[in-house]
């Protein structure tokens, strides 16, 4: 039975059970997956197989897709998808999502490339954070596997970037040709880890590290507005940018709380939600030029010449100015960076694709950290920040492409919100425009008069957005949550509450004190020269939730106090979640129509939407970046 063959079918129903022992014996692969969807106008053909294809209890076989021969399909996964990614663009939610992404990215970009510039003498700033910024979009929009995780300069690597020109500038030593040489050598790294399948072991990354690395980062968001801040005095400039920092804020939190309250009509909501903050940022710009507070001189955003680097020098960095011992110096460095990059950059990965969003395409990690590496050489040799995977614009980045309809709860455990209507995720619009597209506009911002625009912003108002995203982070964190369960009156909890299943009380306050130790750890060492380390702390954290959580809690409370990062149907692609077996060893129902696989379940009927849809009530956000 053929594609040709199936045109001649209006309906069929094909079942077959695949599982471990039956494709061993038979020499077959367990990586199947096809779909072809009919939608209006767009058809999307999709093939996953790796191999020969399992045959049912006919003898019938489904071939793969023959225009995506076995090769690709191993390299790239997503491969068969490729076209379908840019005709499903021809959506309306690519246009909101377009422009939310596109401040959701530049208003954070400017506030770490102002910090870069404090504390890296003027060798980092806007330009360069700008452009670092597109690089990664056009990039990954075009060629990566996972074509929703938005990509540019993140926190972290904000730290790793100023601790390491702490370190080498006192030793006489080129600062951008020695993070030219970390960038080239993490190239190698990177490419080492992709050939040698290393996301494999994502199998083993659950919400426990992703918690207290997003805690991290939001405490660092937080330190960094007070940084800002404390940098005015005790004079006027300082009062005022308190009162705009706290004002920006206040006024952003209150329009998010909006989005999501019962006031208003649904598009006003969706309005605030989506550009509350940019609005923001937008007034109280112009806000400090009212009455007596224009006389009061505000530090401003510094900028430079559009397309030119903040320093004095030319756009290829001279990596042959440096020795050839601190070349080698650099290899060390490099690892420390290729390990946050593999956490950071996959965590992204896995966020943008969790649970709660109800997927149809797959996943690719392998070919993502590839590309990540030859990004992290040319950012190297331009002199620009190594850009990777941004949390939490990610997931935010899915969510602002859910397609939704309004539907009636009728949970009955839920009593509180039972008879209520509730917001239900159809599908994701899966499509590689909508980040193509902040891209080139992150790239417009680049211009002159946008530069100008943009050298109007006071530095106070990003120390506001440093405080929002901190605030955000927290709030949404896992650990969080935890701590406020621990705190709420017993009487006024639900009974039905996912922590009260734990029997043990004091399991409870372990999980957390061990979250918060792993935090602290992180936080701490971050505060000295030694930072440039913190990532072997994060990765740590793996092993210790594998082999030492176990010893210390019961396999029920583990399952309760944590989760796993991304759905089933997204970790197949690394060989299946940590304690679950692998998605492709569970008996599947697959619908075949005239115009292929339409549909497929797994063995409890339930199909991977609807696992999905299970799933819509965990958050996405567990981290910041």
């Amino acid at each position: 039975m053929n594609l040709n063959s199936l045109h001649n079918t209006k309906h069929s129903l094909l079942e077959y059970p695949i599982d471990a022992d039956a494709d061993v014996k038979h020499g077959h692969s367990c990586r199947f997956r096809s779909r072809i969807y009919l939608q209006g106008w767009s058809r999307r053909i999709g093939s996953r197989y790796h191999g020969k294809l399992p045959e049912d209890s006919a003898g019938t076989q489904v071939v793969e897709d023959p225009h995506f021969p076995r090769h690709s399909q191993r390299c790239s996964p997503r491969a068969p998808y490729y076209w379908s990614d840019w005709i499903d663009a021809w959506d309306y939610r690519v246009i909101p999502a377009t422009v939310y992404m596109y401040f959701a990215n530049i208003l954070p970009a400017l506030a770490f490339s102002l910090d870069m510039f404090t504390k890296t003498n003027m060798q980092y700033g806007v330009n360069e954070v700008l452009l670092a910024s597109v690089l990664g979009a056009v990039v990954f929009s075009i060629i990566a596997c996972q074509p929703l995780v938005i990509v540019g300069v993140t926190g972290p690597i904000t730290v790793f970037n100023y601790t390491v020109y702490d370190i080498v500038t006192p030793l006489g030593t080129n600062y951008l040709a020695f993070m030219c040489w970390i960038g080239l050598w993490a190239v190698l790294l990177h490419w080492v880890l992709a050939v040698t399948n290393s996301c494999n072991w994502l199998k083993y990354v659950t919400r426990f590290p992703c918690d207290i690395f997003g805690f991290y980062v939001a405490f660092i968001y937080l330190q960094k507005g007070i940084q800002v801040l404390e940098r005015f005095g005790d004079d006027a400039p300082f009062y005022l940018s308190l009162s705009v920092a706290l004002l920006v804020f206040a006024i952003a939190y209150i329009c998010g709380e909006l989005g999501s309250a019962a006031l208003f009509r649904h598009p006003v909501r969706i309005f605030l939600k989506d550009y509350g903050t940019p609005l923001t940022v937008i007034f109280f710009t112009g806000f400090v030029h009212l009455g007596r507070m224009k006389s009061v001189e505000l530090e401003r955003l510094p900028t430079t010449r559009p397309f030119f680097p903040t320093a004095d020098r030319p756009w290829l960095v001279e990596l042959w100015d440096i020795e050839v011992r601190e070349a080698f110096l650099a290899l060390p460095f490099a690892i420390l960076l290729t390990v946050l990059f593999w956490f950071d950059h996959n965590v992204s990965s896995l966020i943008a694709q969790g649970t709660e969003f109800p997927l149809r395409k797959p996943a690719g990690f392998h070919w993502d950290i590839f590309l990540l590496g030859l990004t992290t050489g040319v950012a190297g040799i331009l002199g620009l920040p190594f850009p990777n995977g941004l949390i939490p614009q990610a997931p935010f980045h899915t969510e602002s492409l859910c397609v939704t309809v309004v539907e009636l709860d009728t949970d009955e455990n839920n009593t509180d919100a039972k008879g209520h209507h509730i917001y239900k995720r159809t599908h994701v619009v899966e499509q590689r425009v909508s980040n193509l597209a902040q891209g080139l506009l992150t790239l417009g911002t680049a211009t002159g008069p946008l530069l100008i625009v943009l050298h109007l912003i006071p530095q106070a108002v990003l120390a506001g957005l440093f405080f929002i995203m901190g605030y955000q982070a927290l709030e949404a964190n896992g650990i969080t949550q935890k701590l406020l369960y621990l705190l709420r009156d017993k009487n006024l909890t639900p009974t039905n509450h996912p922590l009260g299943h734990i029997q043990r009380r004091s399991a409870l306050w372990a999980f957390i004190i061990v979250e918060l130790v792993g935090f602290g750890a992180t936080f701490a060492i971050t505060q000295t020269i030694a930072a440039v380390g913190f990532p072997i702390f994060i990765l740590a954290l793996i092993p210790v939730r594998a082999l030492v959580m176990p010893r210390f809690f019961t396999a029920h409370e583990l399952s309760i106090l944590d989760a796993p990062t991304a759905s089933p149907f997204t970790m197949e692609s690394v060989g299946g979640t940590y304690a679950l077996p692998p998605l492709a060893m569970r008996t599947r129902k697959v619908v075949v129509t005239a115009c292929g696989v339409l549909a497929e379940s797994t063995e409890n009927g339930k199909s991977k939407e609807r696992l999905a849809e299970e799933g819509k009530n965990e958050s996405p956000i567990t981290a910041g970046g």
